[in-house]
């Protein structure tokens, strides 16, 4: 027998004894069985299972890149619809009385925090570094590759996959499901943001599919961002340290050194996620924006700053001049040497970023819904989309820039150029400082990524026992499923890495995506008539 706990139509049942007590059975005995058997295949033939995954993989970015393009487009213009709509913007998560629990410092900090600050750290160098020598532009033969007229179409691109799309997924996400949590009383978990469509079906199979659906993405999600922050954590660890255990001979992380920090990270992890949000979470966070800033200070002192604010203020130009025709221009390969370059370069970057940010949304979007009640939705828009993107537009402009500029000036000589992705920052402090500075800032940047793994580690695991538990994770055993969470997500990522490194949890997210992408676009139209009959109702009052 079971308990069942009445939120308005919303009726879903937790187990009122053993284990599984306070959670859904179904979603939690089902998430696992799914992880569990991608993990024993992965394990038992890890070959195999690298290559069907890639193949899969392929299919899915040739023939949804449509699907991808066009619902991210979606998402950004209902967040700022609803924020811009004057009925709709002043509408608050929760009552029209109740005031936020953080301070806007503290909350805009486990936004970016627990969003995309571990990818900040890796692709900020990398990803304008990359276009650098290949973007659209050079593939059509518009611009010479590495040269200063290269400059301006990576920033425009790194902008595109960093900015208001990818921050608009979670915004999105996050809205929906603090809106009928708090506003509908509705429990705070993915089903809740379906009601206006499914109604009381939710309640059981329909119900359960759509959650268990929502956390094999989060777990795939969280991999692919904690499998690079961890990578990056060792090549970190390797510059400053210099054992050769760490990095292989290509200079890329060998994999025993990957699920040795991972292993310990975790760890730390699951310890901070025991503490809960108040507490370890928010206290984190707190380290994360602090060190962000003083990192960022040092690169606006000490780095290209009149580079870097020309390719700020120019980029933000280009990105929004051309948002239009980078978010929706599908590029299919025509059979052409150009046409098939320029569909391997959409699917590598945008498509797989879109993959990225929708699998990573149940968790993000969960978490922002957990820590942004009793703000507005206007508000709440600012908070999580525009002031984040701004903060990683400024991030790519003065460390990318930087970068850029010591490769454009000769003074790096493709020291940063022929660098692995999880070592280009490490490489750029490298040539800008002596040995002994580069290390200390080497450090820094260890304890940054060190903060943000364990922050975004720990509000996943957190988010998927809110997810089976209904929006009600402090139960009995709220402990101990931290602990059993913390550790499937820990054996998934080090099964993977060891089958196929980054490639395969890349390729394993992707798919996972897919699925849940169907779910936010149902959240888009149930939130907008949520949304719509609320407005008017409280008109007519």
């Amino acid at each position: 027998m079971g308990e069942k706990i009445k939120q308005k139509a919303l009726r879903i049942k937790l187990e009122k004894s053993g284990f599984y007590e306070g959670l859904i059975k179904t979603v939690a005995v089902g998430s696992k069985i799914l992880i569990v058997l991608l993990i024993l295949w992965a394990a038992v033939v890890p070959k195999s299972a690298a290559e069907i995954l890639n193949l899969i993989n392929v299919f899915v970015s040739a023939h949804f890149n449509v699907w991808y393009l066009y619902i991210m487009v979606l998402f950004s213009v209902t967040c700022f619809a609803l924020a811009l709509w004057p009925a709709s913007g002043k509408l608050r998560l929760g009552t029209e009385d109740e005031r936020p629990e953080f301070s806007r410092f503290s909350w805009i900090s486990m936004l970016f925090g627990a969003g995309i600050g571990i990818g900040m750290l890796t692709y900020s160098t990398a990803e304008p570094i990359f276009h650098f020598t290949n973007n659209p532009e050079i593939i059509r033969g518009n611009v010479e590759s590495l040269s200063a007229q290269a400059v301006r179409p990576a920033f425009q691109w790194s902008f595109m996959h960093w900015g208001l799309s990818a921050w608009g997924v979670y915004a999105f996400t996050g809205l929906a499901i603090g809106y009928f949590s708090y506003s509908r009383g509705l429990p705070l978990t993915i089903r809740s943001a379906l009601m206006p469509i499914f109604g009381k079906k939710l309640s059981g199979t329909l119900g359960h599919v759509v959650d268990i659906v929502a956390v094999v993405a989060t777990l795939l999600g969280v991999a692919v961002t904690i499998g690079f922050g961890i990578s990056q954590f060792a090549s970190g660890v390797f510059n400053i340290t210099g054992l050769d255990w760490i990095m292989n001979g290509n200079g890329a992380p060998t994999n025993g050194a990957m699920v040795t920090f991972l292993v310990v990270i975790m760890g730390a992890s699951t310890l901070s996620a025991l503490s809960g949000v108040g507490k370890g979470i928010k206290w984190l966070s707190n380290i994360n924006m602090g060190l962000t800033i003083f990192i960022l200070s040092f690169f606006l002192i000490f780095g290209a700053t009149g580079f870097a604010l020309k390719s700020f203020f120019i980029g933000i130009w280009d990105y929004l001049t051309a948002l239009p025709v980078m978010a929706t221009q599908v590029m299919n390969n025509d059979g052409s040497e150009t046409g098939k370059a320029l569909a391997n370069w959409q699917s590598d970057w945008t498509i797989f970023y879109w993959a990225w940010w929708i699998a990573f949304a149940p968790f993000v979007g969960l978490f922002f819904a957990r820590v942004s009640r009793g703000r507005t939705i206007r508000e709440y828009i600012v908070g999580t989309m525009v002031v984040p993107a701004l903060v990683g537009f400024v991030w790519f402009a003065f460390i990318g820039g930087t970068a850029l500029d010591l490769e454009l000036s000769g003074v790096a000589n493709q020291e940063i150029l022929n660098a692995d992705l999880s070592s280009q920052l490490y490489a750029t402090l490298n040539v800008m400082l002596s040995a002994g500075l580069a290390k200390i800032m080497s450090a820094i940047i260890v304890v940054l990524l060190l903060t943000y793994l364990v922050t975004s580690a720990d509000s996943a695991i957190l988010v998927i026992n809110t997810i089976v538990s209904a929006g009600a994770p402090a139960n009995a055993n709220a402990a101990k499923h931290i602990l059993v969470w913390g550790s499937v997500l820990t054996i998934m990522i080090a099964v993977l890495l060891m089958a196929g490194g980054l490639d395969a949890v890349k390729s394993a997210m992707i798919i996972g995506a897919l699925p849940f992408s169907l779910v936010i676009v149902l959240m888009c139209f149930s939130l907008v008539l949520a949304v719509h009959k609320d407005s008017r109702n409280k008109n007519h009052q």
